[in-house]
């Protein structure tokens, strides 16, 4: 039962990605998220309160919808510029993140942005590579991830 909000969550998530809100669909999603949610279940430890993650979980939710709205906005200006002056390329952000559940949903969470792209981890696993639409304050953009997506991962899933 302690999972039921972020089952919910990853299924409106999914609806809200495919654009199909039928029946078969939404049973199409609550599979994939109880899937996804076993998969990750045993680093949802025991000791942690449920109630205390969820709001966490809600405002990275939130933060994702924002992020994805404003990005999308921002890749559709500059391709409509008629003189497109981008500085693409790829970059690396440190990770202050360890666990492998932590990394994964950071790096899907940057690749489902419009504009960035999650490329590869390093070995040691203290880096995050980030293929980016424009890469001319890269600085800024690791500022933006660490301050954002990361924070908030921290928040919703840690002790």
């Amino acid at each position: 039962m302690k999972l039921f909000l972020p089952g919910l969550l990853f299924t409106i998530v999914w609806l809200a990605i495919s654009g199909s809100f039928t029946i078969p669909n939404l049973i199409f999603g609550i599979v994939v998220a109880a899937l996804s949610l076993s998969m990750v279940r045993h680093q949802w430890s025991e000791s942690s309160t449920y109630w205390r993650r969820a709001p966490a979980i809600l405002f990275l939710a939130v933060l994702f919808l924002k992020e994805l709205a404003l990005s999308a906005w921002t890749v559709a200006r500059l391709v409509l510029t008629p003189k497109m002056e981008l500085k693409p390329g790829i970059f690396a952000y440190p990770l202050k993140l360890d666990t492998d559940f932590e990394i994964t949903l950071l790096a899907n969470l940057i690749t489902l942005t419009p504009g960035t792209l999650s490329v590869d981890v390093s070995e040691d696993r203290s880096k995050l590579y980030v293929h980016a639409l424009d890469c001319s304050d890269v600085e800024a953009t690791k500022r933006s991830i660490a301050d954002g997506f990361e924070r908030r991962i921290m928040e919703a899933f840690r002790k």
